[in-house]
């Protein structure tokens, strides 16, 4: 049973985002937001546990204060870097007495052989979702319940913590004074908001790309059902760094060039005498617009390869039926329209779907200027918490491990007898 509220938690390298929603009858009433720069934690490691965990209840403080919520659990992400996808299978004989019909207690065995052949010792399953079963030599069925066979295999799709991070990450909100509910993959969070497979988005390949500080998520869905995550080693401090580094200034003062005059394109057609006063101890040093673009430019053609060889390891660029992208990271004026050219795929930046969220949003002022995407994770999380179809994917009959109770077990099990013998 849900509590009458949810709060989600979306620790970044670059801020600590979250909100919690009132809840009634599954539906939300209203959510409050906070957000604070987030201290203690860079590329995805926690480097001071006191400062991380100042920062958590800094943020869920200030929760509390707009909301008037006694926050005591909290769903939170897993940091990108510490996440593992993989596959792992199983199979399982159903008779020595030639065919059986496939019951739900068999999709739930061979689905837990998968689970505990799939995790190396060092980490902790956060999702699990099939992928695909096989029925003798027929593969790629994606629902085996009522059919015959003589052995039942899947192809189960984990995605996974490293367990020193997740206990890491269990310690620091223990330290903040609240209980983690749940652990997400961030990925899976955001893509529940800009995505409605229910309808639209349910048939062919979508993709949501996602550019946080330090990486760079690429989600990708077949017809409604996960197909793949990539996580990859880069995202918009790189862009910083670089003119930071080509510039000898400091990284801040880059962040700030970077956003208020960063643009990718050609840098012939920027003026020669355009230039940016930058003020270093007692004097104003200018520094090049077109210079900046050079260095932004050479950054996002790098990026841009990477990315596409990344998707084409996957899927071609015809089979796209849907491109979301995410992060403030392409927000770079000239960024997008770049991709979209080397991709060779059409674009869109992530919006959120979900129209209670999107009038709640507004409310609050989040829909002016992008500053949604400072939440589009919490949000999801949310999205994902009040969903009954996270944990059970649609047209998969799975029940989950811990919540079959006594009295469901007796009646599958009568139905099983009855389909064995009748």
């Amino acid at each position: 049973m849900l509590n009458n509220y949810i709060c989600a938690l979306d620790i970044s390298s670059s801020k600590i985002a979250a909100c919690v929603a009132e809840i009634r009858k599954r539906r939300i009433l209203n959510i409050f937001f906070e957000s604070l720069p987030s201290k203690g934690i860079k590329k995805g490691s926690i480097i001071d546990s006191v400062d991380l965990a100042g920062s958590v209840g800094k943020v869920l403080k200030g929760l509390k204060e707009k909301s008037g919520i006694n926050i005591k659990f909290v769903y939170v992400n897993i940091p990108s870097h510490d996440i593992v996808a993989k596959h792992s299978r199983a199979v399982i004989p159903l008779t020595e007495r030639g065919n059986k019909i496939i019951t739900l207690s068999d999709i739930q065995k061979v689905n837990e052989q998968a689970v505990m052949l799939g995790p190396e010792i060092d980490e902790e399953i956060i999702h699990h979702m099939p992928f695909g079963y096989t029925l003798d030599s027929r593969v790629e069925i994606a629902n085996p319940l009522g059919l015959y066979s003589r052995r039942l295999g899947v192809d189960l799709y984990l995605i996974c913590g490293k367990l020193a991070a997740v206990r890491n990450l269990e310690h620091i909100i223990s330290q903040a004074g609240y209980e983690i509910k749940e652990a997400l993959f961030s990925g899976l969070a955001t893509s529940s908001v800009v995505f409605d497979f229910a309808k639209e988005s349910k048939n062919g390949v979508n993709i949501l790309c996602d550019m946080g500080s330090d990486v760079t998520e690429l989600i990708v869905f077949s017809d409604g059902l996960l197909k793949d995550i990539q996580i990859l080693p880069f995202g918009g401090d790189d862009f910083t760094k670089d003119l930071a580094d080509a510039l000898k200034i400091p990284f801040l003062l880059a962040e700030d060039i970077k956003k208020s005059y960063g643009i990718i394109g050609e840098a012939g057609k920027i003026p020669e005498e355009k230039e940016i006063l930058v003020k270093k101890e007692n004097f104003y040093n200018p520094i090049k617009e077109r210079a900046v673009c050079e260095i932004l430019t050479l950054r996002a053609e790098v990026l841009s390869s990477a990315l596409r060889k990344s998707i084409e390891k996957i899927v071609s660029p015809a089979e796209i039926n849907n491109f979301v992208a995410c992060g403030r990271g392409l927000l770079l004026e000239g960024f997008l329209e770049m991709l979209e050219k080397d991709l060779r795929v059409r674009m869109k930046f992530g919006r959120i779907l979900d129209s209670d969220m999107v009038a709640l949003a507004a409310k609050n002022g989040l829909l002016a200027g992008q500053k949604y995407l400072t939440y589009i994770t919490a949000m999801g999380i949310i999205r994902r918490a009040l969903s009954s179809s996270d944990r059970q994917p649609k047209g998969q009959p799975v029940i989950p491990f811990s919540r079959q109770n006594p009295a469901m077990r007796v009646i599958n099990k009568i139905k099983e007898i009855y389909q064995e013998y009748f």
